[in-house]
Order: C-alpha cells, then sequence, then structure tokens
C-alpha cells in the first residue's frame, strides 16, 4: 500500500502532502492534551512496530504481496491522533532511508495508512466493543476494527491510483503516470486487502489484543503500563530477528512496480512517472544496506536500524508533546529493541 514517487500526479500528491501539514498540527494539540509522559515509551515502541510489521511481507495469489501495518491497535492502545504520529513517523522513516513509499507521496501514505485507517477502525472497534467491554468481545471487535480499517485504507490508495489517468494523460490518452482507471486500480487493492491482508491484520491485531488483556489490561485503556515495558521491548526485538523472512515473499506489492517491470507489462512507462520516480535516492532502498552484500543480513540490519531511527524519533516527539503528569518514568531505555 506504499505508493512509490511517479505514481501519482502533482494535481493529487500535492494536495495530500498540504493536508497532512493541519492533521500534524492538530494531531500534536490533541497528543499534548492526552498523552501522558510514561506513555511516551509505549508510542515509540508502538511506532517501531508498526516499521517492523509492514517489513513482513506476504505473498498471495496472482504473484502480489502485501503486509499488516498495526495503525488500529496504535489507536486502541494511545488514542488515534497518537497513532497518526506513530505511524507517520513509521512511514517517513520508511520513504526517506529506505524508498518504501514516495517522498513526493508521503501525503497520501500518511492520509491512507496513518489517519483512514486507524480512525476507521478505532471508532468501528469501539461501537462493537460498547463501554465495557469483556475479553471476548473486546478481541473480537478489535479484530473487526483492524479488518475494516485497512481495507478503508486500501480503497482509498485505489482511488488515488485510479484517478490519474483522468487527472494526467497526453494528447493521445496515454497516462502520465498511475497508468490503470479506476475500475482496475480500485478492485485489485480492494479485493486483496479484502481476501489476504485484511484478514492478516485482523489476526495479528486480535492476537496483540488477547494477550495484552491478560498481561497488562492497563494498556487497552489507554493508561499507562501498570507492568514495565521490557516484555514488549523484549517482543519487538524478537520480531525485529524475524525480519529476513519478509524477504522470502516473491513478487512485488500491486502499485508498487519498478518502470523495468512496468515497461514489461504495459509495453511502455508512463512519462510522468518516469521523471517523478527518480528525485529521491533513499541510503538504503529496499531495505538493502549497500556495504552489506548478503539480502537477509542486510534485510535484519535495515530493520535494526531502522527501529531505532524510528524509536528515537517517536521517543523525541513523544516527550516534546506529552502532558508532564509528574508520574514516575519508565527505566526500560528504547536500546532495549535491538
Amino acid at each position: 500500500m506504499h505508493i512509490p514517487d511517479g505514481y501519482l500526479g502533482p494535481q493529487t500528491y500535492a494536495v495530500l502532502d498540504a493536508a497532512i501539514v493541519p492533521i500534524w498540527m492538530i494531531a500534536g494539540r490533541r497528543i499534548k492534551k492526552a498523552l501522558k509522559a510514561r506513555q511516551v515509551p509505549l508510542m515509540a515502541l508502538a511506532a517501531a512496530f508498526s516499521f517492523v510489521i509492514m517489513m513482513f511481507n506476504v505473498p498471495v495469489l496472482g504473484g502480489s504481496t502485501g503486509h499488516a501495518v498495526g495503525a488500529v491497535l496504535i489507536a486502541i492502545l494511545l488514542g488515534p491522533w497518537a497513532a497518526v504520529v506513530a505511524v507517520s513517523i513509521a512511514l517517513v522513516v520508511q520513504a526517506l532511508v529506505f524508498a518504501d513509499g514516495g517522498i513526493t507521496a508521503i501525503g497520501a501514505n500518511v492520509v491512507n495508512m496513518a489517519v483512514i485507517m486507524p480512525f476507521t477502525g478505532f471508532y468501528l472497534y469501539r461501537l462493537v466493543a460498547g463501554d465495557r467491554p469483556g475479553y471476548g468481545r473486546r478481541v473480537a471487535a478489535a479484530g473487526i476494527g483492524a479488518y475494516v480499517g485497512i481495507v478503508a485504507a486500501s480503497i482509498a490508495a485505489g482511488v488515488e491510483f485510479g484517478l490519474q489517468p483522468l487527472l494526467a494523460h497526453t494528447a493521445s490518452g496515454q497516462p502520465l503516470y498511475a497508468p490503470y482507471p479506476l475500475s482496475v486500480a480500485v478492485p485489485a487493492m480492494a479485493l486483496e486487502h479484502l481476501l489476504f491482508f485484511g484478514p492478516l491484520e485482523a489476526v495479528v491485531t486480535m492476537g496483540i489484543v488477547a494477550v495484552l488483556s491478560r498481561q497488562d489490561s492497563a494498556l487497552l485503556e489507554m493508561k499507562p503500563a501498570a507492568k514495565p515495558l521490557r516484555w514488549l521491548w523484549t517482543a519487538l526485538a524478537g520480531l525485529i530477528l524475524l525480519t529476513p523472512i519478509g524477504v522470502l515473499a516473491p513478487g512485488t506489492a500491486w502499485g508498487e512496480w519498478s518502470a523495468a517491470q512496468l515497461r514489461s507489462t504495459l509495453g511502455y512507462v508512463p512519462n510522468g512517472l518516469g521523471k517523478v520516480g527518480s528525485l529521491w535516492t533513499a541510503s538504503m532502498p529496499a531495505y538493502a544496506p549497500p556495504f552489506i552484500a548478503n539480502p537477509l543480513v542486510g534485510y535484519l540490519v535495515a530493520a535494526v536500524l531502522g527501529s531505532a531511527l524510528v524509536v528515537g524519533v517517536a521517543w523525541a516527539v513523544g516527550k516534546l508533546l506529552s502532558r508532564k503528569d509528574g508520574g514516575p518514568e519508565p527505566t526500560d531505555p528504547p536500546a532495549a529493541s535491538a
């Protein structure tokens, strides 16, 4: 669901890039009112979790791949506005450092995965769970919210892709950016997530909510953790160690093809896509550090470095925005995640 550079024309990406600025400003103000200083480590951990879980590519029928996002889970733990910031940090790091999502498309990717997804999923979760949910109802509500949230985000991405042939094309009608119309792009994005990645997101979210319900239910009430977060940092570290599994998935996510893949499929590369797609050169594109030859080791190193960067940025942003409640700060260091 990461839209690369070149797939959206300026009529789309400029509007969405501009739109996220006030969204981030509102999120910052809302977090200042709600996020307690003792919740900052959880926000940093949640941002890193979203970053890492998106590295686990899962193949599906048709040769495509996809992944979970974790945005609705973060909204359940910290609220939807905190999820906006946490997932945004993960997405920006992915785009800048790893070329996973485009620089020009940051606004689109944030709107889809860090705004539409957590807000849709969170409020559906609250509706289904009710005011005093039991264990089973809470877990089921989390799964339903996560499923609908990621499907809604995928439909938004499909609309953004599908509008491009209408908005920008040559005199002969050849698209300048994303080449497939709404009648192709929306069903392609929606069906993959309805059938494969939506269930994956739901299972991941339900599993974690089930564990948290048993281990530290305060987190599911948007309260500071009742127990030290060491066990969650340890779980994140274990997840990072497993990230090389993501390299093994064959195929490319729908709408994330390279120029060479498009040329092979279409017989041409849309002119605007070719120009915009080369605007930014990431230091570790495709999570492949240039100083490491082995792709599995390189992917793991990228996961460690990326997670550390996301934790550091999210921790700093959380400290800046959180409400100083005078409570004792957790002693677990962010380094425990690596």
